[in-house]
This record gives structure tokens, sequence and C-alpha cells, in this order.
């Protein structure tokens, strides 16, 4: 049955990669060492994310953990039909991390809880894969890189699209010249999101948690547009479409240039389109700068869809001798001054970037068995804790930037921002009591 899921996976999303006959994905999906995880936040993209797990022949799901009864319930039953032994239910995290059998834990909570639930389970002994952002704010992302300093476990961050070949190929051809020196990079993310509305106080629904679903976060009343996803356009628990989505682009940009920390960080924007609860900006422009190494721009629109360059999302790397596009999906594109495509490598594989559950399970199960090479081999795995929090912190400068008003002046060694006590004070944020991470 698991090798029947695995199969049907791959044929689901458009077929085998270029290059990779059916023999190579065997490889690829894994020998008969089962590691055993625990999934973490199961509706929407944790079903997918869970479910490619189960589908890998090296991996069983022991566990469904979800604040919602009836999302758990779902969950386990999808995950017997792919692995053909059920999960057990356990809606609260720290009680699964206490069992032995429990190698990973594969967080795809909301953001609030991604770094706190990390920091747990690298304390209880457990290798993690963590979807993006890996943190609420920058101090949770020091956090992660100290501890897994300390506990020694594998932290995979999920930015597949470093797993990718075809994307892989495009940024080696940017560090090997293709474009001459890169200087700029621009990325972006379109979308058109609908109103959220003005959110009603009403009573917890008898089927969610909703004292655990808040966790870390301080406490705030139950409100009926709030779960299960638009919790991502409030402060408290979410991070804006810059860290939802922007996150992605910008670690590309950021890759393919190779640089580290910025110096300087502004943003501008907000919320233009609806009236209505939201408070993240819905349309929103990052500019990163690293001296003189160059630069990185984010423009994020939530609700205007308009493509660029033929695009819903992508990175353009601009060069001294031309440029390198990557696109939503697992394909690039080079360019000469004369806006002459030179080379264009292309993926029959159909990738929907607006799937905001599975855009592209096939290669993302790639990025999954490189986190268990991490794990068996011990080799680093391609988005470690360190990067990904280099990557993370670009956007959330960029949103206390935002939130601030004005520019950031960064200290490119250690990516803290100088002389600002006020903008320091969202480097962090409050936690409710009892429930601070530590390391």
């Amino acid at each position: 049955m698991k090798k029947a899921a695995a199969s049907a996976a791959l044929v689901s999303v458009g077929g085998i990669l270029p290059g990779l006959s059916a023999k190579s994905y065997g490889r690829i999906l894994g020998s008969n060492e089962r590691i055993q995880v625990a999934c973490m936040g199961v509706v929407s993209r944790g079903m997918a994310v869970g479910s490619n797990f189960a589908g890998q022949e090296n991996c069983e799901v022991i566990y469904s953990c979800d604040v919602d009864a009836n999302a758990s319930a779902k969950f386990a039953a999808a995950i017997q039909d792919i692995q053909g032994s059920k999960p057990k239910e356990q809606k609260d995290v720290r009680k699964l991390l206490e069992d032995k059998d429990v190698d990973a834990l594969v967080v795809t909570a909301p953001d609030h809880w991604h770094a706190p639930a990390a920091l747990m389970a690298l304390q209880a002994g457990k290798h993690v894969y963590l979807e993006k952002p890996c943190s609420h704010n920058p101090k949770e992302g020091e956090l992660l890189i100290a501890a897994q300093k300390k506990y020694g476990k594998v932290v995979q961050v999920g930015n597949q699209r470093r797993s990718w070949p075809n994307v892989v190929a495009g940024i080696k051809e940017v560090h090997n010249g293709a474009i001459g020196k890169p200087y700029m990079a621009k990325t972006w993310y379109a979308n058109n999101r609908g109103p959220i509305g003005r959110g009603n106080r009403v009573a917890v629904p008898e089927w969610l948690d909703f004292e655990l679903w808040q966790g870390p976060a301080p406490r705030e009343a139950y409100r009926d547009n709030l779960i299960h996803y638009n919790w991502h356009w409030f402060w408290n628990w979410g991070t804006g479409e810059a860290l939802n989505n922007g996150t992605h682009m910008v670690d590309l940009a950021r890759w393919g240039l190779q640089v580290e920390y910025p110096t300087m960080v502004n943003s501008a924007g907000g919320r233009y389109h609806y009236e209505d609860d939201w408070e993240t900006p819905d349309t929103q422009i990052i500019n990163m700068e690293f001296g003189d190494k160059g630069v990185i721009t984010w423009e994020g629109r939530s609700c205007n869809g308009k493509h660029i360059e033929g695009g819903s999302v992508g990175v353009l790397f601009y060069g001294e001798t031309g440029s390198l596009l990557i696109e939503g999906g697992n394909s690039y594109k080079i360019f000469n001054l004369k806006n002459e495509i030179v080379k264009d490598v292309q993926n029959d594989m159909p990738i929907d970037p607006q799937n905001r559950v599975s855009p592209a399970q096939a290669l993302d199960a790639i990025h999954i068995q490189n986190f268990f090479d991490g794990i068996k081999k011990g080799i680093e795995v391609r988005s470690e804790i360190v990067g990904a929090h280099q990557s993370t912190l670009l956007v959330q400068l960029g949103n206390i930037s935002q939130r601030m008003g004005r520019s950031l002046q960064i200290d490119p060694a250690t990516g803290r921002i100088r002389n600002d006590k006020k903008a320091m004070a969202l480097w962090s944020r409050d936690y409710q009591k009892g429930w601070e991470p530590k390391v």
C-alpha cells in the first residue's frame, strides 16, 4: 500500500522529473529503515506535508497532533490509507514528545508555534522538520540556532525549492558567472485574496482547544474569522504575506547573491484594499541593501494578482552581462542584455504556486529525503537553521521597518538593528506566562 501511495503521489503531480527514471525515484523514496515522525498541525498544508512524509517508504507517521479534534481524526484516517497503519492522536505536542519512539517532529502549526515547538522537540532529543517561517520573530531564530548547536539534532526548514533540481541548477548558473557578477535580485508574490470581515466574539467550538492553539501567544478572545487561515494576518499569531510567501523567494535571492546579513532594510505598504480585521500589509515593498554586494527587493500584493515576468511568484537576478529568472516552478531562463533568451530550462511537471496546500508534492519529497539523509548519514541539510534564519530575518526586518515607519540600519556581522531601541523592542515578543521559549 505504501509503494502504491507513493507512486500515486508522483503521478498525481505530473510525472517523473526530467533526468530521473522510475528506478531513481525508488532510490529517492528510500529504504526499509523507517524514521518515525509526529506531525503537528495537520490542517491544509499540514495535511499535505504529513501525507508526503507518510508516502515515503523509509518513514512512518506515528502521531497526529492538532488542537482541532476533527482535523486530527481526518488526518489520522488519511495517513492510514497511505501507509496502512493509523497514527495515534495527541493534541498536546508536549506529551507526544515524551514518547521515545518519536524520531522527529514535523511542525506545520501556525507561525507563533513554529520556534517554540521546535525548541521543545530539540530539548526532547528529536530531529525537526520545520515549515517556514522558522520563527515568529528574530529572537526565536537566534534561540533555534543555539538549540540546534547545543542538542546536535537535525533541523530542516521547509524552503523546499533548495532541493528542486532545476532551481539548484539555476542558482549554480548565477554562482558560475552565467550573468556576470550578480548585484540585484527582485522577488515577488501576487494573489487575489478576499476580505476577512469583522470577526465576532463567539463561543469556542467544541472541537477546538483554543487555549492550546494560542499556546505561547498572549491570550486574546476567540473570534469567528481567525481559524484556520486568517491568523496569518494578525501580528499576535501570524507574520503577514512577507513571511507567509515572501520567505521562499527571498531565500533564493540571498542564496544566489551569496549574502548573509544586510546593512539597511526599509519597507513601504499597508492594508489598502479592504476595511476589515486584517492587520498586516496587503501591499508591501521591502528593500534590503548589502553594502557593495548588492540589493534584494520583495514586492508583495495579496489583493492584486497581476503577474510579474509571467508568474505570480519569482526571483529575477540582474548581473553585469545578463539576467536569470527563476519562476514559481522547477525551471529557469537566462537572458542577455538585449532581453534575448539564451537558455531556457523547463520542467514538464505542473506546479501551482497559488495552491497553498501542496503545490509540488514530488519535488518536495526530495527535500524530505534530504532531511532523512541528515538524520541517517549526518550530511548537512539543504535548508539548515543558520541559513534559514538569515533568510527569514530579512523579511522580519522588513516587517519591523513597516511597523516602525522608518528605515533600519543593520549590523552586517550579526543582523541586529543598530541604534534604534524602539525597533529592537520588536526583535522579540511578549509570551503567555509559563510559555517563554528557552534553549
